[in-house]
């Protein structure tokens, strides 16, 4: 079970899987529960976004990359999540005299 950090799922649109359960389609926002909007702050209501509880951001970002449905992850939340956060920073190679 995930933590109450792990923000779930909003999308534009959603398809129905082989086993009947929703999932997100379309423009794809990370989203804590209990809020009313994203975490790169659209308001669900008023942009039209559907929750998926059930889903994780992370599992999202694994649907984007194996299913035939078109995923539009917004790259606002994937910072707000701290994806980049594990990449090694920027160094310079050849710095100057």
């Amino acid at each position: 079970m995930a933590g109450r950090r792990d923000p779930a799922v909003a999308a534009s649109d959603q398809w129905l899987d082989d086993e009947g359960v929703r999932e997100p389609r379309g423009s794809v926002h990370a989203w804590r529960m209990g809020t009313n909007q994203t975490l790169c702050g659209i308001p669900l209501h008023k942009a039209g976004l559907r929750r998926f509880p059930h889903v994780l951001w992370l599992d999202a970002r694994w649907l984007a990359d194996t299913t035939d449905q078109r995923l539009v992850l917004c790259h606002r939340c994937a910072a707000a999540t701290g994806e980049r956060t594990a990449r090694r920073s920027w160094t310079r190679w050849r710095p100057r005299p």
